[in-house]
């Protein structure tokens, strides 16, 4: 049987820099594809960057065939109108993504640190030390936006391959013994 490969595509969205990173997975090797950045702070107009946006995740899908697209989730700031402009540049790398058939999953910043450090509160130095190692790769990279994105794509990865994924954690005795009536001993 031959092992069917699988391509990730991680996405940090941005609205001056947006961060990507691909993946590709045959049997249990995993392997950088790419990774690099979008930079949009050269167009003015906040409607322009979106569209350049698209245009980006339009490309690398065409180019790159991915089976997965992972996006991380914006983190909640205290500055509502850069929230908003975050929000509106995941949306449209999302909904490219979903244009093009690719079934969307949205990670926490903390979710991506834990699955790819195994802390939720590490550094992005510390990912990118991980990413080097898991990946087996060298250098700096200039912008962390690009490594963000890599770690959302293994983080999709390890995600996918847990075994225990799926399996939904009790909430109590009272549910656990609506689920399991044969493990009562009358």
């Amino acid at each position: 049987m031959a092992n069917k490969s699988k391509i990730i595509l991680g996405i940090d969205p941005g609205t001056l820099v947006m961060g990507y990173g691909l993946i590709s997975i045959t049997g249990k090797k995993v392997s950088l594809l790419d990774m690099n950045v979008e930079k949009l702070s050269k167009y003015k107009d906040h409607y322009e960057r979106l569209q350049q946006i698209h245009n980006c995740v339009n490309s690398l899908i065409r180019q790159y065939k991915p089976t997965s697209f992972a996006i991380e989730a914006p983190f909640y700031g205290k500055n509502v109108q850069s929230m908003l402009k975050l929000g509106r540049a995941q949306g449209v790398a999302i909904a490219a993504a979903i244009h093009n058939g690719l079934t969307v999953t949205e990670y926490s910043p903390k979710k991506v640190k834990q699955s790819v450090t195994g802390n939720g509160n590490a550094d992005k130095e510390q990912v990118w030390l991980m990413l080097q190692r898991i990946l087996q790769i060298t250098g700096k990279p200039d912008y962390f936006d690009a490594t963000d994105a890599l770690a959302v794509a293994v983080c999709h990865h390890y995600q996918e391959c847990n075994p225990l994924a799926g399996i939904s954690k009790s909430k109590g005795w009272e549910q656990f013994i609506q689920q399991h009536p044969e493990r009562i001993v009358r």
